[in-house]
C-alpha cells in the first residue's frame, strides 16, 4: 500500500523497502547483527542471520519474530536487521510503518547509529525513533544519546507518547532530521525534539551519516525490568515499509 504523509510528499524518495518479495530480507539493503552476548544491556536473545523464522518477508510485510528457544547460552532467538554497509544517510526524513509485539519482556526498536568503522557509544550518537517495552504497553519512547546526554549519567533526552493500539494497528514512526534538530513523530505528529546547541560533537554528533536498525530484543536492563513472560512467545514486529526522503 503506497500512502504518503503530507510532509513526505514535499521530498524526494531516495531509499525504500516496500517488502514485496517473499523470503529472506533483501540482501542488497539489509545485513544482520549476530550474536548473544547481551548487547550491552543484558539482553536474553541470540540474534540470528538468514533464519526465516526470525526475519522474513511475507505478504508484503517484513516480519521480525522472537522465539522462546535455546541457542547456545541464550534462551531466546530474534533478529536485528541493519543497513550498515548497505546504506546510511544524513539530514533526512525516515518513515517506518509498523505494528509492534506485545507482552512483558519484549523490547522492539526502530533506531539509528552513527556509521563509523568502530562505533564508540554514546560518543558517535544514537537516535531512537521508536522503542517500546512490553511491561508498559502502549507507551512509545523516542530518545537521543550523545556523550553529553545519555542515561548512564542522568542527562538523557527522551519523550513518550501514548499509542494504546500500537500492537493491534499499524502506525507510522518517523524521524525528521536536519542541521538544527532531530524530531520524532508518530502518525505525522511530533512529540520529541532534540536541538543542536552548537557546542561540538559531545552534544551533537548528528552531522554525519547514520544507519538504520530494526529489532526485537528480549529482556535486558530496561526491557526486562519486570521480568519476561515466556508464555507470550513467539512475538512479531510487522513492518509494512521503510522510506527515506531528502
Amino acid at each position: 500500500m503506497i500512502c504518503l504523509t503530507a510532509t513526505s510528499q514535499k521530498r524526494k524518495l531516495i531509499w525504500s523497502d516496500e517488502f514485496n518479495k517473499n523470503g529472506l530480507p533483501d540482501s542488497t539493503k539489509w545485513s544482520y547483527d549476530v550474536g548473544g552476548h547481551g548487547w550491552g544491556n543484558n539482553e536474553l536473545q541470540y540474534y540470528t542471520a538468514k533464519q526465516l523464522k526470525n526475519a522474513r518477508v511475507e505478504k508484503g510485510m517484513l516480519i521480525i519474530e522472537a522465539h522462546k528457544e535455546k541457542m547456545g547460552e541464550n534462551e531466546y532467538t530474534s533478529a536485528r536487521l541493519v543497513t550498515k554497509g548497505k546504506a546510511d544517510w544524513k539530514y533526512v526524513r525516515i518513515e517506518v510503518r509498523a505494528k509492534l509485539p506485545k507482552g512483558v519482556g519484549t523490547w522492539p526498536a526502530i533506531w539509528m547509529l552513527g556509521t563509523t568503522p568502530k562505533i564508540t557509544w554514546p560518543d558517535d550518537g544514537e537516535i531512537d525513533i521508536m522503542e517500546h517495552v512490553g511491561y508498559n504497553q502502549g507507551t512509545i519512547h523516542a530518545s537521543t544519546h550523545t556523550k553529553k546526554y545519555f542515561h548512564s549519567i542522568g542527562t538523557q533526552k527522551t519523550a513518550t507518547v501514548s499509542v494504546p493500539d500500537c500492537s493491534e494497528k499499524f502506525h507510522v514512526y518517523a524521524l525528521e532530521w536536519n542541521e538544527e534538530t532531530v524530531t520524532v513523530l508518530v502518525d505525522d505528529k511530533p512529540y520529541f525534539t532534540f536541538k543542536n546547541e552548537h557546542t561540538g560533537n559531545d552534544a551533537w554528533p548528528f552531522d554525519k551519516p547514520f544507519h538504520l536498525l530494526l529489532n526485537i530484543a528480549v529482556g535486558g536492563s530496561w526491557g526486562g525490568q519486570k521480568g519476561v513472560d515466556e508464555k507470550v512467545f513467539p512475538q512479531k514486529m510487522w513492518i509494512d515499509y521503510v522510506r527515506v526522503y531528502q
